[in-house]
């Protein structure tokens, strides 16, 4: 396990101490969760972006599939 030295205002170090107490964890299990709870989210923002990015690429094959099967409805159906 490596070791972090870390350079924190005064504030956001007694906040973190307090949570920290009103949870029942040492100061480093908070700021452990803290970490590990950036890191799920930043995963879940970044998992949320390739699934938008695949969705807006099938959207588009989708249209052209559709364009092509509205195209061959017209020429089986002659107005």
């Amino acid at each position: 396990m490596s070791t972090v030295t870390l350079r924190l205002p005064d504030k956001l170090l007694e906040e973190a101490n307090m949570r920290a107490q009103i949870l029942h964890l040492t100061r480093n299990e908070y700021i452990k969760k803290a970490l590990e709870h950036m890191n799920d989210k930043i995963r879940n923002l970044e998992k949320r972006k390739r699934l938008m990015d695949a969705s807006k690429r099938v959207r588009q094959e989708s249209m052209k599939i559709n364009a092509e099967f509205e195209k061959i409805e017209n020429d089986l159906n002659p107005q």
